[in-house]
C-alpha cells in the first residue's frame, strides 16, 4: 500500500514557521497607542510591570500629552475616586518608574482623572416603584392563624402566622391582565 505524494510547499510559505501572536497585534496596538499619545505601547501593555502591581490595581494610564519641545510629557491616569489620595501620594514613585521604562525623563507631570473604572453605564441599579401593599384579606389571616394554631411555642407560632399571612396575602396576578 503506497501513500499519496506530499504536495510541494507553496512558494509564499514562511520560512520562520509559526509567528507569535504578539507580532500580529503589535502594529494595531502601536497605532492606537500613538493616537492616545503613547510613544511606547509598552507603557500600556506592561503597566503592571512598570508601575507595580499595587499601583496597577488602583490606576491605569489613559493619555500622554507632550509639550512643544517634546520633553516633559504629562501622563494622565484613570483612578477610582476613593483611591485617588493614595495614588496621589505614590506619584513621585510612579513618575520615576515610568521614566525608567522610557529611559529618560519623558514624564514631568502626572495628572489624575477621578472616576470609576467601569464607567457610568455599567453596574447601575434598576429603580422600580415600591410595590403596593395589598389590603389584608380576613379569610387569609384566619387560614394562617388556623394553620399555626397547632404549634406549642408561642414565638414560633407568631412567626409562622406572620409568614402565612404574608404568603396568603400576596397579590395573585390576574390572568386576564397584562403585567405592567
Amino acid at each position: 500500500m503506497s501513500r499519496p505524494p506530499i504536495p510541494n510547499p507553496s512558494p509564499i510559505r514562511r520560512q520562520r514557521g509559526f509567528e507569535a501572536a504578539s507580532g500580529l497585534v503589535k502594529n494595531p496596538i502601536r497605532a492606537v497607542g500613538e493616537a492616545r499619545g503613547f510613544a511606547l505601547a509598552r507603557l500600556l501593555t506592561h503597566w503592571p510591570e512598570i508601575a507595580g502591581e499595587e499601583v496597577a490595581g488602583l490606576a491605569r494610564p489613559v493619555r500622554m500629552t507632550y509639550g512643544r519641545e517634546g520633553m516633559g510629557a504629562s501622563l494622565s491616569l484613570l483612578v477610582a475616586s476613593a483611591h485617588a489620595p493614595m495614588v496621589q501620594m505614590m506619584l513621585p514613585r510612579i513618575k520615576d518608574r515610568v521614566n525608567s521604562a522610557y529611559g529618560y525623563a519623558a514624564v514631568s507631570r502626572i495628572s489624575l482623572t477621578q472616576t470609576t473604572a467601569t464607567g457610568f453605564a455599567e453596574n447601575q441599579a434598576a429603580f422600580a416603584s415600591a410595590p403596593k401593599t395589598p389590603v389584608p384579606d380576613p379569610e387569609a389571616e384566619r387560614a394562617a392563624a388556623a394553620a399555626a394554631a397547632v404549634i406549642g411555642d408561642a414565638d414560633l407560632r407568631a412567626a409562622l402566622e406572620t409568614m402565612g399571612k404574608t404568603i396568603l396575602n400576596r397579590r395573585q396576578p390576574d390572568p386576564g391582565k397584562i403585567p405592567s
